[in-house]
């Protein structure tokens, strides 16, 4: 057998399946690339140019490998393969440094379970040593499977020069980072209310109570409304908590003084132990408590709740009574608060300052210091004796006993417990331990945001997001709103806050450090652990000590305070700790920074995105990244967070083995979760990416490398024919496609630039079909002509396949890659560069018409459908209304595609004077517009529904003033006749009408079509070579043998049948009984 032409690498063109294994194709090409070292050859092939100035920086955010990748992981891991793909063919060098994140409390939580450790006591016992030790080891746990998950995806990273935010490079970058927020006056230690976790007995910054909505969870709390009693009177304030735990250690009541209260006494039907007392609450408020006070209560007086200010009342717990000395005049009085309102409770507040933000703010304006008798561990200390050792939460039940019962501490006491609910409410959990936190006031180290948050918006401007919603939505709104950020943690595993601080107050001294050079020269040495390496964990860091050169009795000695980082301010470092700037790589980082790309999930904008921000624009006063890809969250198959218990999704490695990345990759970036919207994970939308994309790709590829292995070669012969690039053709076919694949390239390309992953997608997409299911079925008789048209044709479909696998390489690397050797021998598709569109004559005028003859061709074939009129039967006419000019040369086409005998055009003027009519209505995608336009989705709804709506003439669509993208909308158009037979159909600019009338010469040629479908049939089984000739002998009732002696020509040219005869075929070797035709029908078919 001649050596076949295509593929040029693989053995033989007949041994590509129609039924590939996609998998077994990966790992094969992932040998490959390792073999060869593809991906450090696509990095060494591109210049970086003068200063990095041809360089695309990406920063890949660090996962924390103490678990293993779950979708969000892939999902995100795809986008950042694609896009540094696809400017390395764009002639980008494309560093791709992998990195770890490996300090914070994900890490502790692991070695203490490994350690059995179930109280944070435990690990001072067992010593900061063995247990980093453990934490260290906890983190790096999973590092293998990472590397074998992210190559399997086809990902290209640099796993052999990864940063960890662990290595001792890595965090004196960290400290340094510290040092210059310290020289600028923008870090301060405080005494502030911050969420706490009183599990992990650390707090918390606002940013991480934001990130996921799975952090606040609903949640049933005991509510109490309690009366405390005013001083030298018989009334009662009524206040109103979801935190019982909280009122021992009351110390003020708030009122709005412009809100109105009412001072009541209760009526007959009211409370019994509430009769003949007076009771005040906001005047607004008495309906809620209908049940305590009666229908009727008596109204003593409304006033306004300034007559209340200033007012002293008996503190309901006894333990802070009579200490104003100690801890302000004020304590136990009424304050005045704007922030009181009458939505929900009693109109009057109950302020306990140590465990509320707003309390202490109101309380320290007034002197008063907050008391917090409650310990790291949420549990009560002595100072409340009667509930000292109990778990804030645990000891609700037994404050509203005794509130209730006057026991206890309430013994003699003026408190009225009033009412006792159970109050469901949104609730912040720790997003690590997921524990509920509480707010507690604590000691912290903070970056001064607030003091820049302004330039944050503004360097915000020179960020392009994707979606673009997000730059002043979730980002934009959160930057505005920044507060100050709590970057100590009171843990074990981290990188250590470099300040050290005298232990004497009479000689007060605070050291800062940012680097190890300024630890050493005051220390004399650096911190080394018992390997001997230098290391800036705990405990070894906070060994450094040193006498108080401020104290001259040299008693005093200079101590490092024991908090370490927030974890964040790692993670938020990395931009210059990952090359240790500036003690390292100074020149590099100045000439690569900002990033030109970075992903991660909608969740980051409170997460990483906002911290590099925050630390970019404090240190350099420059934006960290200048194009950020914000995406949505994926979901398990049935709507709800992704769960191991559940078993909500798809196993990523039976995707693997079953399906292969590439279509996992397809899926994924296919969908709008790159716009924003959110996902939902199913096998099937899995397996629609190998059904829709990955095997028409591969048939193509397969009908290319089959016809040219056995097209005319030269001498005439079946020889094969060797293509050639080729860019111009005189059949209408070749041009359009050549056409086609020029606007694929250009608008490929302006969509990745954009970082619109999801219309590049789309665009493959749309290409794809073009190619498979116009381009080769309607060529595929011009390839076996064997003439020099065919000839041009090959060197065409050759030149846009070779073009189209250099685009779609980033989204569909394996497959593509397969392909690409096999079409063209060369290395590897990812080390050619990006197609030049101009290469490609762009036709607009030619692709508007055939571009309308697909979509006229398409619907009609729905109205056939629809009218269950088959495709191999003939119809009379198609009338086509549209203002476009199509000349014969596509409604021949038309005619052939659609089996019609006459094709009429008219312009949509002329359609409407025949008595033909079209009307349009806009289809709103509610679940794809939603995460962009929030809030204005219904204003758009309803417009489109009222007619608002326009289309601009640049194709824009517009309703209600609000500009629409592609997926947010369908406009639907609604065609209608008065002619009886002719059916009508909306096209994308006018409408058609099929005369659905079939007449007996119809009928009769339609069966002769039959009869070439069942031949071809007989053919594929007795699997005949596409170039065999035959013999049909056809045993038929009269009326059928009559249709195909009609057609006869019809028949043997279509099957390659030297002969047609119409005769019994007992004789016959094999006898056939095909479907298409009716019933008694045999046939006998042989190689000629």
């Amino acid at each position: 057998m001649t050596q076949p032409l295509y593929p040029k690498v693989s053995t033989s063109a007949f041994g590509l399946s129609a039924s590939p294994d996609f998998p077994a194709i990966e790992d094969a090409v992932l040998g490959y690339w390792k073999q060869d070292d593809t991906f450090q050859a696509s990095i060494d092939q591109r210049d970086p140019g003068e200063n990095g100035e041809n360089e695309f920086v990406f920063y890949d955010g660090p996962p924390f490998a103490n678990g293993l990748p779950h979708y969000g992981h892939l999902l995100t891991g795809y986008v950042k393969d694609v896009v540094p793909r696809f400017q390395t063919m764009r002639g980008k060098k494309v560093d791709r440094r992998f990195g770890w994140d490996t300090h914070g409390l994900p890490a502790e939580l692991e070695a203490e379970r490994q350690l059995g450790i179930t109280d944070k006591s435990e690990i001072s016992g067992m010593g900061l040593a063995a247990f980093n030790d453990a934490c260290r080891s906890s983190v790096l746990k999973y590092t293998k499977e990472w590397e074998e998950y992210v190559t399997r995806q086809g990902r290209w990273v640099d796993f052999d020069n990864d940063y960890k935010t662990l290595n001792v490079e890595y965090m004196e970058s960290v400290i340094w980072a510290f040092k210059q927020l310290w020289d600028k006056g923008l870090v301060y230690e405080g005494y502030r209310v911050l969420p706490y976790c009183w599990k992990d007995q650390t707090p918390l910054s606002n940013h991480e109570l934001r990130m996921d909505d799975d952090v606040y969870k609903s949640r049933q709390d005991p509510a109490v409304t309690i009366g405390y009693k005013l001083k030298d009177s018989d009334e009662w304030v009524l206040i109103w908590t979801t935190t019982p735990w909280t009122v021992p250690s009351n110390q003020a009541v708030a009122v709005n003084p412009e809100i109105p209260l009412a001072a009541v006494v209760a009526g007959e039907d009211g409370a019994q132990e509430l009769q003949g007392k007076t009771l005040i609450l906001a005047e607004a408020r008495l309906g809620s408590y209908s049940r305590e006070l009666g229908e009727n209560p008596e109204v003593l007086r409304t006033f306004s709740g300034s007559e209340l200010l200033g007012r002293e009342y008996e503190p309901p717990f006894p333990y802070f009574e009579g200490r104003q000395e100690e801890f302000g005049e004020r304590m136990h009085t009424i304050l005045e608060a704007k922030f009181v309102t009458t939505d929900e409770g009693t109109g009057i507040v109950h302020q306990s300052p140590a465990f509320g933000e707003e309390d202490k703010d109101l309380t320290d304006s007034y002197g008063i210091t907050a008391v917090r008798p409650v310990d790291d561990a949420g549990c009560f200390d002595s100072t409340v004796a009667d509930y000292a050792g109990q778990q804030v939460f645990d000891a609700n039940k037994g404050i509203i006993k005794d509130l209730r019962n006057g026991t206890g501490p309430m013994a003699g006491r003026s408190a009225l417990l009033i009412r006792h609910e159970s109050y469901e409410h949104s609730y912040p959990h720790c997003w690590r331990c997921r524990n509920p936190l509480i707010y507690r006031a604590v000691s912290s180290w903070f970056v001064r945001v607030t003091e820049f948050k302004d330039r944050m918006v503004e360097l915000n401007e020179q960020i392009n997001w994707v979606p673009d919603n997000v730059k002043h939505g979730q980002f934009g709104k959160w930057l505005e709103n920044a507060r100050d950020w709590s970057i100590s943690r009171n843990r074990f595993w981290g990188s250590p806050i470099p300040v050290w601080t005298s232990d004497d107050p009479s000689y007060p001294r605070t050291d800062v450090y940012g680097s190890l050079a300024d630890i050493e020269a005051d220390f004399g040495r650096l911190p080394v652990n018992d390997q001997g390496e230098v290391d800036l964990h705990r405990p070894w860091v906070d060994d450094l000590v040193r006498p108080n050169p401020d104290d001259p009795t040299g008693q005093s000695m200079m101590r490092r305070i024991p908090e370490i980082f927030d974890v964040w301010f790692d993670s938020g470092s990395m931009s210059y700790a990952q090359v240790h700037y500036p003690f390292e790589n100074s020149e590099w980082f100045d000439n690569h920074f900002p990033a030109d790309f970075i992903v991660e999930y909608v969740g980051q904008t409170r997460g990483w995105f906002y911290l590099l921000h925050v630390l970019s624009t404090a240190i350099f006063d420059r934006p960290a990244f200048t194009n950020c890809i914000s995406h949505g969250i994926v979901l398990g198959s049935d709507g709800a967070k992704m769960s191991k218990s559940l078993r909500n999704y798809p196993d990523v490695n039976e995707v693997f083995d079953r399906d292969g990345s590439d279509a996992m990759r397809w899926f994924l970036m296919a969908s709008s979760i790159l716009r924003g919207g959110n996902l939902v994970v199913t096998e099937q939308g899995i397996r629609d990416g190998v059904r829709q994309v990955v095997l028409p790709l591969w048939n193509t590829w397969q009908f290319f490398a089959t016809y040219s292995n056995t097209a005319d070669g030269a001498d005439g012969e079946k020889a094969g024919y060797r293509a050639e690039s080729r860019y111009d053709s005189s059949q209408v076919l070749d041009r359009y496609l050549l056409a086609k694949t020029h606007d694929l390239i250009a608008e490929f390309a302006d969509a990745m630039e954009g970082l619109d992953i999801w219309a590049a997608c789309e665009l493959v997409r749309s290409y794809l079909d073009m190619l498979t299911n116009w381009y080769v079925r309607r060529s595929r008789r011009r390839f076996w002509d064997g003439t020099e048209a065919t000839h041009e044709s090959f060197d065409v479909f050759y030149t846009c396949l070779e073009a189209f696998c250099r685009v779609a390489a980033p989204l569909l690397p394996f497959t593509v890659e397969e392909i690409y050797r096999g079409l063209t021998g060369e290395r590897s598709v990812h080390l050619a560069d990006y197609p030049d569109a101009s290469l490609f004559p762009a036709d607009d005028q030619l692709v508007s018409a055939m571009d309308l003859t697909r979509d006229i061709c398409s619907t009609a074939s729905s109205v056939r459908k629809a009218n269950k009129l088959r495709v191999r039967l003939p119809l009379a006419k198609l009338t086509v209304a549209d203002d476009t000019d199509l000349g014969s040369e596509f409604t021949d086409i038309i005619s052939d595609e659609l089996n019609v005998r006459e094709v009429e055009v008219l312009d949509v003027a002329e359609a409407e004077a025949a008595g033909f009519s079209l009307s349009q209505s806009l289809v709103i995608n509610a679940r794809a517009a939603g995460p962009r336009l929030g809030k204005q989705v219904q204003q758009v709804i309803k417009a489109s529904k009222t007619g608002d709506w326009s289309v601009a003439d640049d194709g824009t669509v517009t309703s209600g003033g609000i500009d629409l993208v592609d997926g947010e909308y369908t406009v639907e158009s609604v065609a209608e006749s008065g002619t009886e037979g002719m059916e009508l159909a909306a096209l994308d600019s006018g409408f058609l009408a099929l005369d659905t009338r079939v007449t007996p010469e119809l009928e009769a040629e339609g069966v002769a079509r039959d009869a070439v479908r069942a031949i071809q049939g007989i053919r594929k089984q007795l699997d005949l070579h596409i170039s065999d000739r035959i013999t049909v002998v056809i045993e038929a009732e009269s009326d059928l043998v009559a249709a195909l002696s009609a057609h006869q020509d019809l028949v043997a040219g279509e099957t390659l049948a030297t002969s047609l005869d119409f005769a019994e075929v007992d004789g016959a070797e094999q006898v056939f009984t095909p479907e298409e035709l009716p019933a008694g029908t045999r046939l006998a078919v042989s190689r000629a």
